[in-house]
């Protein structure tokens, strides 16, 4: 596998992880640095690491994922996109607003590595198709670390689009965000079940 081939494929995983940031962005209309720098850091370490995972686990583990992993990744976005949504319309004054997307909202800790894993599924995917490309230890590193940085790079290009577009709409983009999250996970699932 090349050096461009690899690249292709970091920026074709990362697209997930822009979405899913750019969600967040969206709800957040601001920085709020911690939590963000967390997320740009698990989204690349899950891919890069899903990645490795789904080299070194090979053609066994991919029977036990393959058959139900676009469903986990539907399963978790849909219910992340959900509660976004829920805590929109369930929220009543501007107080409670602001203090739910700062502190209860979706850049939670537990929420953030459910996002990172429900966009890293396909990773794990390219990692068994690795396995099977017999790649040595370097390759797999330096792709692995490709693919992470990528992912990385995209997470902050999407949380900053995010809050960009989130400060200029005025209506509550809190439940725009949960409705991306919900059709990301939708994307997934047809593609997968079109593949079979």
């Amino acid at each position: 596998m090349t050096l461009f081939e690899i690249i292709v494929l970091a920026i074709a995983l990362a697209m997930d992880c822009f979405t899913v940031s750019i969600a967040c962005g969206l709800s957040q209309k601001k920085i709020v640095r911690t939590p963000m720098i967390s997320m740009i850091l698990l989204f690349g370490i899950f891919q890069g690491g899903m990645t490795w995972a789904g080299w070194y686990g090979g053609s066994l583990f991919s029977h036990i994922v393959q058959p139900v992993d676009h469903w986990i990744a539907f399963a978790l976005l849909t219910y992340l996109g959900s509660k976004m949504i829920y805590e929109v319309y369930a929220t009543h004054s501007k107080e409670e607003a602001e203090c739910s997307t700062c502190n209860k909202g979706l850049l939670r800790t537990k929420n953030i590595i459910t996002m990172a894993v429900a966009t890293s599924i396909d990773a794990l995917a390219v990692g068994v198709s690795f396995a099977f490309l017999n790649l040595e230890n370097n390759d797999l590193y330096g792709a692995c670390l490709i693919i992470a940085l990528a992912s990385s790079l995209f997470t902050l290009l999407g949380l900053g689009l995010g809050i960009f577009a989130g400060k200029r709409i005025k209506f509550p983009v809190e439940a725009l965000g949960g409705l991306i999250l919900i059709g990301i996970g939708v994307k997934i699932l047809i593609e997968h079940l079109s593949e079979a």
